[in-house]
């Protein structure tokens, strides 16, 4: 599989856990709007560490998310919960295991 993906690091502030798991949970509701986002998943790693990885078909799609409501929310919110900016990379796809 050819495509675009992101992954984006996230670490809360000590006691804002709870409010960067649900500020995730909510953005699961803006990404389905975005019919140019294949795939999205919020993942916790840790008990402050949280990570989203998501994959598009191609440069196009990976922009308009980037340049989407969940990027614009992530960049406001990330200093009042967020330990320091959000790492965020750009990353191509060389296989996957999807369901047909």
């Amino acid at each position: 599989m050819d495509g675009k993906a992101l992954w984006v690091a996230l670490d809360a502030k000590p006691g804002k856990e709870t409010e960067v798991e649900a500020f995730l949970q909510a953005g699961q509701g803006l990404v389905e709007a975005e019919p140019k986002t294949v795939s999205w998943f919020a993942i916790k790693m840790g008990p402050s560490r949280y990570g989203i990885f998501d994959t598009f078909a191609d440069d196009s799609g990976r922009d308009a998310h980037l340049n989407g409501k969940v990027a614009k929310a992530l960049m406001e919110k990330a200093p009042e919960v967020l330990a320091k900016s959000p790492s965020i990379e750009k990353i191509d796809l060389i296989a996957s295991k999807l369901p047909k």
